[in-house]
């Protein structure tokens, strides 16, 4: 509600909203957000993760935000219209939940375009929740060490199967075993957090490989890999990047996909590196490095049973990421996804994925300056690099866009890309 034509009074999630009201979580990762959204409510609050159809997502996003909004916001926040309209929910009785990771990003404002569009469609008493750890807002939203420390687990545990998953799928000779496998991996750590089994990753790991090896798999088929970098949601997102990861799928490419821890890791360093480059220090520094330092060694856990297995191919230690992009891009540069976007090219490079498409929201300025400036300067020292940066609207079309993938992987095949 107003209390002036100007400002947007915020109703705020109370404590004693814990017990009525529904969480809302827009979707981007469905592996990782369930997982999440099941510690949620391990901690008290009824979360539940949306699973919209981005046509009708677009549609509401385009009559509640103006139509030159980054086209991630204009998504969510219509997830979040689309939801409150359906009559699935009493929105008295819903709250909506968005991220904030304090950058200068447009992602930082989405959650006033989203109260802005919540009163402009007459939802001004929805409470929204920040989850930032940059002391944006405060609210009865609150996670102790121990639900946190699930969270980091849910995201090791959602990058590992999504690294088996896509180095199944293009192969698999049943279609569909490697998403069954997923899916029953998703079901037994939704039943696992309950008790200490969750916890025990080397345990799990092992028993995932196991699983996903016995898939019958064609590995004598002839694939492209394509690396994908790009904006957080649209790199991800299936309703952000029209189902990108299916189609690459079906025109012979092998995904190889960074994990979403990656980029929680870049939110914290960005933190870290704050204090050489800036001065900014105190007792935040000492805090983000411990963070810091206990998901790194998660993640290399992870990595390490990987290669013990010996059959598939480990994510990159995040460590290798932040050296990849040194000479070319300072670690100063954290807009949108800053330096990691081009750290991330370079990565991919270096263990021969020659063949990229950065997905990025139109318009988008911090992404056009780390993806599509950085090519060039890339391509001089990469001459085989084969780049492609490939631009999502509401208004851009998806012709156009697969044309343009469909001839980076024409140019992949005739210089001899194949891996």
């Amino acid at each position: 509600m107003r209390d002036n034509k100007n400002i947007i009074i915020r109703t705020p999630f109370t404590e004693e909203m814990k017990r009525t009201h529904t969480i809302l979580m827009p979707q981007m990762l469905p592996i990782h957000f369930d997982l999440l959204a099941k510690v949620f409510r391990q901690a008290g609050y009824n979360a539940e993760v949306l699973s919209p159809s981005n046509l009708t997502a677009a549609e509401e996003g385009l009559k509640s935000v103006h139509n030159d909004t980054c086209y991630p916001a204009l998504l969510v926040i219509g997830q979040f219209i689309d939801a409150l309209k359906s009559g699935s929910y009493d929105p008295r009785r819903t709250a909506l939940l968005l991220t904030q990771t304090g950058g200068g990003c447009r992602a930082s404002n989405y959650i006033y375009l989203l109260r802005k569009a919540l009163e402009k469609n007459g939802f001004d008493y929805v409470p929204v929740i920040s989850l930032n750890f940059s002391g944006f807002e405060t609210n009865g939203f609150k996670l102790n060490l121990r639900t946190l420390i699930k969270c980091v687990f849910s995201l090791v545990y959602g990058d590992f199967l999504m690294c088996l998953f896509n180095q199944c799928v293009p192969y698999e000779k049943n279609k569909g075993d490697a998403k069954k496998a997923v899916d029953r991996w998703v079901s037994a750590l939704l039943g696992q957090m309950e008790g200490p089994l969750f916890v025990r990753v080397a345990q799990n790991y092992r028993a995932m490989l196991s699983d996903f090896q016995a898939i019958p798999m064609d590995r004598e088929k002839q694939t492209v890999k394509v690396g994908i970098v790009g904006e957080i949601y649209v790199k991800y997102a299936p309703p952000g990047n029209n189902n990108l990861e299916e189609y690459l799928v079906g025109e012979g490419a092998e995904v190889v996909n960074s994990g979403l821890l990656d980029f929680c890791l870049y939110c914290v360093y960005n933190g870290i590196f704050d204090k050489k480059y800036y001065g900014i220090g105190g007792a935040k520094y000492y805090l983000l490095k411990a963070a810091a330092k206990y998901m790194i060694k998660k993640q290399r856990q992870m990595i390490k049973e990987i290669r013990r297995h010996g059959v598939f191919t480990p994510p990159a230690d995040f460590s290798e990421v932040i050296e990849s992009g040194r000479g070319y891009i300072s670690r100063s540069v954290k807009m949108g996804e800053g330096w990691l976007l081009t750290a991330e090219m370079l990565e991919l490079l270096h263990r021969g994925v020659e063949n990229i498409i950065s997905a990025q929201p139109f318009g988008c300025l911090p992404n056009h300056i780390v993806a599509k400036g950085m090519i060039r300067r890339i391509k001089d020292d990469f001459p085989h690099a084969n780049i492609t940066a490939i631009d999502y609207d509401p208004g851009a079309s998806r012709i156009n866009q697969e044309n343009r993938i469909k001839l980076m992987l024409a140019a992949a095949q005739d210089l001899g890309f194949r891996l």
